[in-house]
C-alpha cells in the first residue's frame, strides 16, 4: 500500500451508492427496501474568531523564488524540539521528518512548514503560536501535549486558524482545535463490541491507578453498555509489577467472560501469569487489551496468548515505515505517522482560497479521510474517530481476526 498526497482523489473516502435491480423475479418476492439515508451530521457553530487572518500579507514569510503574487500554504508546526528528555526530543524530531516526507509525496510545492519549539510549558507554546501566527501559517500541526495544545488552541482560535494536535487528552479537544492521536476510548469501544460480538457479555476490567486508568474506566463502562454486557467489576491497581496478586485474584472470582487489562510493558506480563495463578481459565474468559498491548514482546506471555486488542492494521503502516527508512535510515516511532497524515490532510485541503481553505465543514467531512493507519475522521467536539482493527496475540506474532473498516458510510444491506 502506498499512501501519497498526489493520489488525493482517490484516498479520500467518498461515499458510493449501490443501485441494483433483478429482473425476473417472481411477483410474491417482495423487493428490498432501499437503505436509510445516513445520518444528518449537525456542526457546531464555528469558532468566533476575534482578529482573523482572512489574507495575505506582505509581512508574512515568504520564500525567496515564490511567484509574484502568489500565497503559499503556511503550515506552522509546534513540537517539543527542544525537549530535555532525549526521547521527546528524538520523536519530534521524527514526526517532523514524517511532515516533511508528507510534504515531499505531495509534490505541491506551495506549502511551506514553519517551525516553532513547543517548549517545557504552555506559555512557550503559546509563544510559538503568536510567532507562527505572525509569520502567516493558516493551519498548526501539533502541539504534542495537553497542556500546550490548550495554550495554543485560543490564539489560534482567535485568528480563524485550526489546530491539528497530537494530544490523547479528549478535554483539549474542541472550538478549533482537532486531535488526531489514537485516543484510549476508541480502542476500547472496538474491542469491547468485537467482544461482545463474538458471545461474550460479562466484562471485568483491570486498570491501573492513574489519568490513563481513569480515562479507561470510564470508556470501559460505556463500551459495554453500548454493547448490551454487564460490568461485573473493575479492579484498580498500583502500575508495578508487585502490586498485580489481589486486583487479579478479585478479577478471577467473578463470573466475568472476557477481562479487559489496561496495561502494557513488564506489569501486563506480570498481571497475566497472577490471573492464571488465581484460577482464571484462559480457555473460559478471553483477555482484552488496548493499545499499549501493541508490543511483540507480549507474545513470549502464554496466559496473553488468544487474546484480543484493538490496533491499526499491521500490514497498513508497513508501506510508511519502509518509505520512512529508506528516506532517513532509522525507522520511524509509532505517533511519526501522525504528522505524515496531518501534512497529507493539509495538502488535500490546499487548493481553496488561501486563509479560507481550512475550515470546519472541510475538515470535518464527515465520509473522511484515509490515512498511514487507516481511515479517520473528526468528531464535532475535536476528537478523531479511526477505523481499528482486532488483533489477536498468537505465538508467531499479532494476526488480525477483525479488520478495520474502509468507509464510515452504513452499509446499504
Amino acid at each position: 500500500m502506498k499512501l501519497t498526497v498526489s493520489r488525493a482523489v482517490s484516498w479520500r473516502l467518498c461515499a458510493i451508492a449501490l443501485a441494483c435491480g433483478i429482473a425476473g423475479l417472481a411477483s410474491c418476492v417482495a423487493p428490498k427496501p432501499p437503505p436509510p439515508p445516513p445520518p444528518v451530521v449537525v456542526l457546531p457553530p464555528p469558532p468566533v474568531a476575534g482578529h482573523p487572518l482572512s489574507s495575505d500579507s506582505p509581512d508574512f514569510l515568504r520564500l525567496p523564488n515564490l511567484a509574484p503574487g502568489q500565497t503559499p500554504v503556511r503550515v506552522g508546526v509546534i513540537l517539543p524540539f527542544g525537549s530535555s528528555t532525549a526521547a521527546t526530543r528524538n520523536l519530534a524530531a521524527a514526526m517532523l521528518k514524517a511532515a516533511q516526507l508528507a510534504l515531499y509525496d505531495s509534490k505541491n510545492s506551495n506549502i511551506v512548514l514553519i517551525t516553532a519549539d513547543e517548549g517545557s510549558k504552555p506559555d512557550d507554546a503559546a509563544a510559538a503560536a503568536d510567532k507562527l501566527l505572525a509569520q502567516g501559517a493558516e493551519v498548526i500541526i501539533g502541539p504534542l501535549f495537553g497542556p500546550s495544545v490548550s495554550a495554543v488552541a485560543p490564539i489560534a482560535r482567535d485568528r480563524a486558524v485550526p489546530v491539528l494536535a497530537f494530544s490523547t487528552e479528549k478535554s483539549v479537544a474542541g472550538n478549533g482545535a482537532y486531535l488526531l492521536s489514537f485516543l484510549p476510548q476508541s480502542e476500547v469501544n472496538r474491542v469491547v463490541a468485537y467482544a461482545a460480538s463474538q458471545g461474550h457479555h460479562d466484562f471485568a476490567a483491570m486498570v491501573p491507578q492513574n489519568e490513563y486508568g481513569d480515562v479507561i474506566a470510564g470508556a470501559f463502562a460505556d463500551a459495554v453498555k453500548s454493547a448490551g454486557g454487564d460490568s461485573v467489576d473493575v479492579e484498580h491497581f498500583t502500575p508495578s509489577t508487585n502490586a498485580v496478586m489481589a486486583p487479579s485474584g478479585a478479577v478471577a472470582k467473578t463470573k466475568a467472560d472476557a477481562v479487559m487489562i489496561a496495561q502494557g510493558g513488564p506489569v501486563l506480563r506480570a498481571i497475566a501469569p497472577s490471573l492464571s495463578f488465581s484460577g482464571l481459565d484462559r480457555d473460559k474468559v478471553k483477555l482484552l487489551g488496548t493499545g499499549l498491548w501493541d508490543d511483540p514482546a507480549i507474545v513470549r506471555e502464554d496466559m496473553l496468548l488468544g487474546g484480543w486488542f484493538a490496533a491499526p492494521e499491521p500490514n497498513a503502516v508497513n508501506a510508511f515505515n519502509s518509505r520512512f527508512h529508506d528516506a532517513f535510515g532509522t525507522n520511524p516511532p509509532q505517533l511519526a505517522s501522525l504528522a505524515y497524515d496531518a501534512i497529507a490532510l493539509v495538502a488535500l485541503l490546499s487548493g481553496g482560497q488561501p486563509y479560507h481553505r481550512f475550515t470546519q465543514a472541510a475538515l470535518m467531512d464527515p465520509n473522511g479521510f484515509s490515512g498511514v493507519d487507516g481511515i479517520f475522521r473528526f468528531n464535532t467536539d475535536g476528537t478523531s474517530e479511526r477505523g481499528l482493527a482486532v488483533l489477536e496475540v498468537a505465538p508467531d506474532g499479532f494476526h488480525v481476526v477483525s479488520p478495520p473498516p474502509k468507509t464510515f458510510q452504513p452499509s446499504a444491506f
